[in-house]
């Protein structure tokens, strides 16, 4: 195999690893008080995405029309996928929800019938590394990053089926989620952690 082959695949490897934040570091950034507000709206705007899984094409466009109640009673978002075409219904989570209602009377979202007041990508890229900054966390801080953050850590870490969290990506294969899946060691080990501890112990 040539050099030129190899440095081609380990490319392909690495360009398919998908980053995402850790418990701790959303809890972070969750906790930070911003003094400064465009800050505070962009972290509000990711942290939204981390508990909805939204990217951010979805989530700019998001009208204040696609929340409704759900077949639970509870809020639930409908929208379509940019980018897929595809529809995606999705549970509103607590601290998504926090977020709603804190920009229910904002005047911006108000005359444009959207749910939050999303900037542009590369402003809120420029932000959220100021963000990352303050934070003290050390990973390149992309919005991109809460729609991975969403479906490992809030998600498949906590035990909901892939199934399930495909369908509110709005994946069109199963093969597509499973690359999520396959970076969780922690969850590997706290469900091997529980086989260990519910199986009869045969001394050899």
């Amino acid at each position: 195999m040539s050099n030129d082959v190899k440095t081609f695949i380990a490319y392909k490897s690495t360009a398919k690893e998908r980053s995402y934040l850790t418990q701790e570091e959303v809890d972070k950034i969750i906790a930070k008080e911003f003094t400064i507000g465009r800050l505070q709206q962009v972290r509000d705007i990711f942290i939204f995405c981390c508990f909805t899984g939204l990217s951010y094409a979805d989530v700019k466009k998001l009208k204040r029309s696609e929340i409704a109640l759900g077949i639970d009673g509870e809020k639930w978002i409908f929208t379509k996928r940019q980018k897929t075409n595809t529809f995606s219904h999705i549970p509103i989570l607590p601290n998504a929800f926090d977020i709603l209602r804190r920009y229910k009377d904002n005047p911006e979202c108000e005359n444009r019938d959207l749910v939050l007041p999303v900037l542009s990508n590369q402003k809120m890229n420029a932000y959220l590394k100021e963000i990352a900054d303050v934070c003290c966390i050390n990973k390149h801080l992309t919005f991109h990053m809460a729609r991975h953050t969403f479906a490992t850590t809030v998600t498949l870490s906590n035990g909901v089926p892939i199934e399930t969290v495909s369908k509110i990506l709005g994946h069109t294969a199963l093969k597509t989620t499973q690359h999520y899946a396959k970076v969780l060691d922690i969850k590997i080990s706290h469900d091997m952690g529980k086989l260990k501890s519910s199986l009869v112990i045969t001394k050899l």
